[in-house]
């Protein structure tokens, strides 16, 4: 019988425990005293047993109601614990939080942002892994993180086991602070004609693109120093031994870095070269409240960056790989 108690029921029985009335218990629960005490003597019925004496108005408790009603009390207040958990994990304020994010970002615009959108106010833990965009994609896969921001997959086949949002901005240049092109308000491929260059990988996408053009231009392509990421590559453009068709977003980091801003140069370049981003999330892992927050966030800042720097960003397509 006592599987058949409600909650209902036990809070009703434990207003008019700490009450001093019929009316002040119906009053501290919001509901009328006829239905309070049918609560309680719903409560009675299931337990076989008499918990108040009725005496006039007033309800006495038996000695067994002392015990139920300590119970109760806990009770109750561990249901009032979970009801204000489940209403802080429905707003982002508790919970957890898995991401990844491509070396570049990963380095400070991207943890620096969650850190800012997370607040002083939140119960969140955080994981922040620093990954290839390759390996991010295999997490996605996996179901293993709650988003992932990299570079733009390139086309393959489709399943159903993660979705990528895709948002492109326009590239610029970096040039050292003492080159003969840092007095240019725009730099031009013609003007890059053979000129030692910081370049990701061969086979990244970004890398060959850049190539390409080159090429259909008729101009020479000298790459002399190559890196996984743009950060290592603009050490080697401070001394002056190249220069780089940048990201939009390692430019930002360029900017928040007054070392690097006052050593190097940044131009807009005449082509309009773009640079594609990807907004990871795996397809059958619920996102949580908190999770939602934090990529939609990111989603809205990675455009008002790229919206500052006057990048012309635009959100692509949404790609569903495998």
């Amino acid at each position: 019988m006592i599987n058949c108690m409600n909650i209902s029921q036990l809070a009703a029985f434990h207003a008019v425990m700490t009450s001093s009335t019929l009316t002040d218990a119906a009053n501290r629960l919001g509901r009328t005293q006829p239905a309070v005490s049918a609560a309680v003597k719903s409560l009675e019925d299931q337990l076989g047993l008499k918990l108040f004496e009725r005496r006039g108005r007033n309800l006495v408790p038996v000695p067994e109601a002392e015990y139920l009603s300590a119970e109760a009390a806990s009770i109750l207040a561990q249901i009032a614990r979970i009801r204000q958990t489940m209403r802080g994990l429905g707003a982002g304020e508790y919970g957890k939080l898995n991401v990844a994010a491509m070396p570049g970002p990963v380095s400070m615009l991207f943890p620096r942002f969650i850190a800012e959108n997370l607040g002083n106010d939140t119960d969140v833990k955080v994981s922040i892994l620093a990954r290839s965009s390759i390996q991010i994609a295999e997490l996605a896969r996996a179901q293993s993180i709650d988003f992932g921001f990299a570079d733009s997959p390139e086309a393959a086949g489709t399943t159903d086991l993660y979705r990528a949002e895709i948002i492109s901005g326009d590239c610029f240049v970096a040039l050292p602070a003492q080159h003969l092109l840092a007095s240019r308000s725009m730099v031009d491929l013609s003007d890059l004609d053979n000129e030692p260059m910081g370049t990701l990988q061969a086979d990244h996408a970004h890398t060959k693109e850049v190539r390409s053009a080159f090429l259909a231009a008729g101009y020479r392509f000298n790459s002399k120093i190559k890196s996984q990421t743009f950060l290592p590559i603009l050490q080697f453009v401070v001394i002056g031994r190249c220069c780089a068709i940048l990201d939009p977003l390692t430019v930002v980091h360029v900017n928040a870095i007054s070392d690097l801003s006052n050593a190097l140069v940044v131009r807009p370049l005449s082509q309009k070269l773009r640079y594609r981003y990807a907004m990871i999330t795996p397809r059958h892992r619920p996102a949580s409240a908190i999770a939602t927050k934090i990529y939609q966030a990111w989603a809205n800042e990675v455009e008002h960056l790229l919206q500052t720097l006057q990048a012309a960003p635009i959100w692509e397509s949404t790609l569903d790989r495998e």
